[in-house]
C-alpha cells in the first residue's frame, strides 16, 4: 500500500492541504501491486482533488466538516478506487429489454437495435437524457469514469449537430460530477463524415488538449469504428489521422461473434489480421470483446501493446462467447472491464460484471480472483484510456474512491473483505463514491441530482416510441 508522511512532498509534489478525509476504513484496497489482507486506515485527498496520503487512520471520525475538511466514515466499509467502465455504449440505455433482442444472432441483434434507434428519433435531448441515466446509475454502482463508445450518428445530422450530441453526452457527466471519455465511434457511417465529425466533437469538447483531455480531467475524446464488421479500411485509417493529430485514443471492437463471420466473408481474413494491416494494432489502441482468439492472435496483440476490454455481461448472456483474459494477462496485455450496453447487458453495473467475470473465468483457464478483477475494473481500465491518475488510490492519484458498506447480512460470514466485495452481495449499491475529491454519491443517494427525476425524464421522451 502507498503511503506518505505528513509534511514535506508526496509522491514527488508539493503537500497539498486536505480537502477531504475518508476515515477509519476496514480495508482499503489500492490497486495493482498491493497485497492480500489489505489494511484499513484513512484516505486524504488534497484541495486539488489529488489523493495525499493512505495510511492508518490519523483519529476517531468527526463525521461532516472538522476544520474545514470534509470527513467521511468508512466504518465497517472497505474502500476501492472509482471504478472505470472501459466499454459503455450509453445512448443504449435508453433500449433495454428491447422484444426479440435477447439470445439472437448479432447480425440479427444489430437489425433491431437500429429500427428502435430510427423509431426514437435520435437527437441531442434524446443523447443527453440517456447519457443522464447512464451516468447516474454508474456513479450509482461505484463507477466514476465512462467510456462511451457512442456509434449512432444519424446521417442527415450535420456536422455541428453530431457536436451537439457530444455536448449533450459531456453536459450531462458535468451536472453529475462523473467523468467521460466521448468515443466518437462509426457504425457504417460515411469515412470522411465521422472523421469531420470527430474532428469538430474534440476540438468542441478538448480544443488541443494533452491527450484528449479536457485540462479539469473530466471530459476526454476518443476515436473508434464499431469494427471491421461495419467499417472499412478507409474509416479506420481517416479516424487513425484524426486521433494522430489531435493525440487521442482509439479504441474498436474486434473477435465477437458476427465480428469474425463477417471479415470472413468479406476478406478471408480474420478481423485481427485486418487491424494489423490497418494500423490498429498499436500502443494506443484498445480491443473490446476478444472472445475469439487464437494462441498467435493473443502473441501479436503483445507485441503490438495493445490493450484489451472484457464485456462479460453483453458477451455471456447474449451468447457471443467469454474473452480468455487470464491468457491475455498471462500474455502481459493491459486488460479493462466494461459493461458495454444496455442493449445487449441491460445494466451498467460493473462491479457485478466484474463479478460475472471472475464466475466464468474458469470456463475459458485460469479462474480469476477477485482481486485481479477489481484492478481491471480500475487501473487496468484507465490505463487502456492513457488515464494512470485513474483506478488507484495513491499519492498523486487522482482523488476517485468508492466506500463499499461490508457490515450487513449480505457480508456476513465474509472471511475476505476485499474479495467478497465480489463474491457476496452482487447488484451492491456504495454507501459513498468520490470524484476528483468531491462526493457526487453520500449514503447511496446521488448528491447532484434526483435519481426520480432523471429516470422520469428519460420515460417521458420514450413515451409513445411505437414497439
Amino acid at each position: 500500500m502507498s503511503a506518505a508522511g505528513a509534511g514535506g512532498e508526496v509522491g514527488g509534489r508539493p503537500r497539498t492541504a486536505p480537502g477531504l478525509v475518508v476515515r477509519g476504513a476496514l480495508a482499503v484496497r489500492t490497486g495493482p501491486g498491493a497485497v492480500e489482507g489489505e489494511p484499513g486506515g484513512d484516505v486524504v485527498v488534497g484541495a486539488d482533488g489529488r489523493v495525499v496520503r493512505v495510511g492508518p487512520s490519523a483519529g476517531p471520525v468527526a463525521g461532516g466538516l472538522a476544520g474545514g475538511v470534509e470527513e467521511l466514515d468508512a466504518t465497517g466499509c472497505v474502500v476501492t478506487p472509482g471504478l472505470v467502465n472501459a466499454h459503455h455504449h450509453l445512448f443504449q440505455t435508453a433500449f433495454r429489454t428491447l422484444p426479440g433482442t435477447r439470445g439472437v444472432l448479432m447480425r440479427e441483434w444489430l437489425g433491431l437495435m437500429a429500427a428502435a434507434y430510427a423509431r426514437a428519433r435520435v437527437d441531442a435531448e434524446l443523447v443527453g437524457l440517456a447519457a443522464r441515466a447512464g451516468l447516474a446509475e454508474a456513479l450509482l454502482s461505484g463507477v466514476t469514469t465512462v467510456a462511451d463508445h457512442h456509434l449512432t450518428w444519424p446521417a442527415v445530422l450535420s456536422t455541428a449537430e453530431t457536436v451537439d450530441l457530444a455536448r449533450a453526452a459531456a453536459g450531462a457527466a458535468d451536472e453529475l460530477g462523473a467523468r467521460l471519455v466521448l468515443v466518437r465511434g462509426s457504425a457504417g457511417d460515411d469515412a470522411e463524415a465521422a472523421a469531420s465529425s470527430a474532428d469538430a466533437i474534440a476540438a468542441a469538447l478538448v480544443g488541443d488538449a494533452p491527450g484528449g483531455v479536457r485540462a479539469d480531467g473530466r471530459v476526454q475524446v476518443a476515436v473508434g469504428p464499431a469494427g471491421v464488421h461495419s467499417d472499412g479500411e478507409q474509416t479506420f485509417r481517416l479516424l487513425g489521422e484524426v486521433a494522430a493529430r489531435r493525440g487521442l485514443r482509439r479504441r474498436t471492437q474486434a473477435n465477437e461473434q458476427v465480428d469474425v463471420v463477417a471479415a470472413l466473408e468479406r476478406y478471408g481474413r480474420r478481423p485481427l489480421d485486418l487491424l494489423d494491416e490497418w494500423g490498429w494494432l498499436a500502443p494506443d489502441v484498445t480491443v473490446a470483446h476478444l472472445c475469439d482468439v487464437t494462441d498467435d492472435e493473443i502473441a501479436r496483440l503483445a507485441a503490438s501493446g495493445a490493450s484489451a476490454t472484457h464485456a462479460p455481461g453483453c458477451d455471456v448472456p447474449m451468447g457471443w462467447g467469454v474473452a480468455p483474459v487470464a491468457r491475455l494477462l498471462a500474455a502481459g496485455i493491459t486488460v479493462g472491464l466494461g459493461t458495454s450496453g444496455g442493449g445487449s447487458n441491460d445494466a451498467g453495473h460493473l462491479l457485478a460484471d466484474a463479478r460475472l467475470a471472475m464466475q466464468v473465468s474458469a470456463l475459458v483457464g485460469r479462474q480469476l480472483t477477485a482481486r485481479e478483477l477489481l484492478d481491471a475494473a480500475g487501473a487496468g481500465s484507465a490505463d487502456g484510456l492513457g488515464r494512470p491518475e485513474l483506478g488507484r488510490l495513491e499519492p498523486g492519484s487522482a482523488g476517485d474512491l468508492c466506500v463499499w458498506d461490508v457490515s450487513g447480512v449480505a457480508d456476513a460470514g465474509v472471511a475476505d473483505p476485499v474479495a467478497g466485495l465480489l463474491w457476496a452481495a452482487p447488484g451492491r449499491r456504495p454507501r459513498h463514491v468520490v470524484v476528483g475529491g468531491r462526493v457526487v454519491v453520500r449514503d447511496g443517494r446521488l448528491v447532484t441530482a434526483d435519481e426520480s427525476d432523471i429516470a422520469r425524464g428519460l420515460s417521458r421522451r420514450l413515451a409513445g416510441v411505437a414497439a
